[in-house]
C-alpha cells in the first residue's frame, strides 16, 4: 500500500473504534464475560492453527538473526497457548470495574455526587515481538469498555493476525461489535506515523518495546501516552543479606526469562556482603550469564577465574534482554540507591536482606513503580498481582504506575442526581 492507503486505512480503523466504544461503554458484565469465556475455549481449539502462524514468524526471525532471547519472546507452545487461555478466564473472573463507585462526596448543596468509573474509549496499544500481547490487550480493553487498536511489531505479524482473526470471529459470534479490536493489517512504518494523529477518535496511546520505538511514539503523538519504558531492574545484595535468598532470587530474577522487561540486568553489592559475590558471579555464570564488572568488582572476581568484562558507566542504565548482568560494589545501602536512581528506568527494584531499617530505606527512596523486600523482580506482572493480565508495567506517573490492570483501564465521571438545586 502506498502512504495515502494507508492514512485512509488507519483514519477508517480510528473511526470504527470510536463508534464501536460506545457501545462498549453500556455492554453488560455478562456479555463481557460471556465473550472472553468463548474466546478461551477458541484459543485451545484452534491451538494447531495458532502455532502453524507462528512457525511463519519464527523462520522470518531466524533468517533475520534474531538473538536466542529474542526468539523466546516470539515463540508460542501449546502450553503458551493454554496459559493465554487460562488468563482470558482469570480477567473474566475478576470485578468489571466500569460503572464502579470510587468516591461520594458531599457537596453544600446536599445533592447527590458520586465519582464513579468509565472507560477511556479507544485506546492504541503499540509493541513488539510476544504475540501473546495481542490477546492479553484486547481482553483487557474489553472487559473495561474500551475499544483497542492494537500494532504489533513484523517480527510476530502472521501470529498476530492469526490471533485478532479468533478474537474478531468471537466477537461477532457473541453479539459484540467486531470492531471493538482491530490489529493493524501492514508492517509499514507510515501506519505508526498516522495512527499517533487521530486525537479525535483515540483517546490514549501505550507503547510496549524498546527505547527507539517509546521515543519515537512520544514526539510524534497528539494523543496523551502512557509510557512503557524499559526495564532496568536492580537487585542488591545488602551487608545483612541471607546467602541462599540471594543466590536464589539473584538467578530467577536474571535467568529465568531474560528477555522480559521485569529481568534484573543489575547486581549491586554492598562492600559488607562481597564475601556472597564470588559464589554469585559463579552461579551466574554457570547459568550462562555474562559477567560485567566495574573495578571494585573486578578485584574482587579476578582470583576466580572467572571471565569478566569491564563493564562502562552506560552499561548500569542499558536493558540487555540478554544473559548479560552489570555488576557493582558500594559503601553502603545509600549509595546503592543513588545507582539505581541514577540509573534504573522506574520499572522494578529489589533489596535482599534481613535488616528491617536497610530494606525501610531502601523501599523508600528507591523511585520506581514496584520495589521489593527479599523477593524476585519476575513479579512485576498482571497476572502474579492478581490484575489478569496486564496492557504492560507503566513507568508513567500519570495516571497509572506498575501493572496495568483494568482499573487503570478506566478514566472516571461525576454522576449527580438532584431535587431542582440551583445555583
Amino acid at each position: 500500500m502506498d502512504p495515502d492507503q494507508i492514512t485512509t486505512l488507519i483514519e477508517d480503523i480510528a473511526k470504527r473504534a470510536r463508534a464501536a466504544s460506545l457501545e462498549l461503554a453500556t455492554l453488560s458484565t455478562e456479555a463481557k464475560n460471556g465473550f472472553l469465556k468463548q474466546l478461551a475455549q477458541k484459543l485451545v481449539e484452534q491451538t494447531d492453527d495458532i502455532l502453524k502462524a507462528n512457525v511463519l514468524d519464527l523462520e522470518a526471525a531466524k533468517a533475520m538473526e534474531l538473538s536466542g532471547p529474542m526468539l523466546e519472546r516470539l515463540s508460542l507452545s501449546a502450553e503458551r497457548i493454554a496459559d493465554m487461555a487460562a488468563g482470558v478466564i482469570q480477567v473474566a473472573s475478576l470485578p468489571d470495574p466500569v460503572g464502579a463507585e470510587i468516591e461520594r462526596l458531599s457537596p453544600p448543596k446536599g445533592f447527590d455526587l458520586r465519582k464513579i468509573r468509565v472507560p477511556m474509549g479507544v485506546i492504541g496499544i503499540i509493541y513488539e515481538s510476544r504475540p501473546n500481547v495481542t490477546v492479553d490487550c484486547a481482553i483487557l480493553c474489553l472487559k473495561s469498555g474500551n475499544a483497542s487498536i492494537l500494532r504489533g511489531g513484523k517480527e510476530a505479524y502472521h501470529s498476530n493476525m492469526k490471533l485478532a482473526e479468533i478474537i474478531r470471529a468471537t466477537l461477532k459470534e457473541t453479539g459484540i461489535n467486531e470492531d471493538a479490536v482491530q490489529v493493524i493489517p501492514t508492517t509499514d512504518r507510515w501506519a505508526l506515523n498516522v495512527l499517533l494523529k487521530q486525537d479525535d477518535t483515540i483517546h490514549c496511546i501505550i507503547p510496549r518495546g524498546g527505547e527507539s520505538l517509546i521515543r519515537f511514539t512520544v514526539e510524534n503523538s497528539r494523543i496523551p501516552v502512557i509510557k512503557h519504558y524499559t526495564g532496568v531492574c536492580s537487585i542488591y545484595i545488602d551487608a545483612a543479606a541471607d546467602a541462599d535468598k540471594s543466590e536464589s532470587i539473584l538467578i530467577n530474577a536474571k535467568c529465568q526469562r531474560p528477555s522480559v522487561c521485569n529481568a534484573a540486568e543489575n547486581l549491586i553489592v554492598h562492600q559488607g556482603a562481597t564475601a556472597q559475590l564470588p559464589q554469585l558471579a559463579k552461579a551466574l555464570h554457570d547459568n550462562g550469564v555474562q559477567l560485567r564488572v566495574e573495578p571494585k568488582a573486578k578485584a574482587i572476581l579476578t582470583g576466580t577465574g572467572l571471565p569478566l568484562v569491564d563493564a562502562t558507566p552506560e552499561d548500569f542504565g542499558t536493558e540487555y534482554s540478554d544473559l548479560i548482568i552489570s555488576i557493582a560494589v558500594v559503601a553502603d545501602t545509600k549509595a546503592a540507591i543513588e545507582l539505581i536512581n541514577a540509573n534504573g528506568s522506574g520499572h522494578s527494584d529489589a533489596i535482599i536482606t534481613e535488616d528491617t531499617d536497610a530494606a525501610r530505606l531502601f523501599l523508600a527512596r528507591v523511585d520506581a513503580s514496584t520495589v521489593y523486600h527479599n523477593a524476585s523482580t519476575r513479579f512485576t506482572d498482571g497476572f502474579e498481582f492478581g490484575l489478569g493480565a496486564e496492557i504492560g508495567i507503566s513507568t508513567d506517573r500519570l495516571h497509572a504506575r506498575g501493572p496495568m490492570g483494568l482499573n487503570e483501564l478506566c478514566t472516571y465521571k461525576y454522576v449527580i442526581h438532584g431535587k431542582g438545586e440551583i445555583r
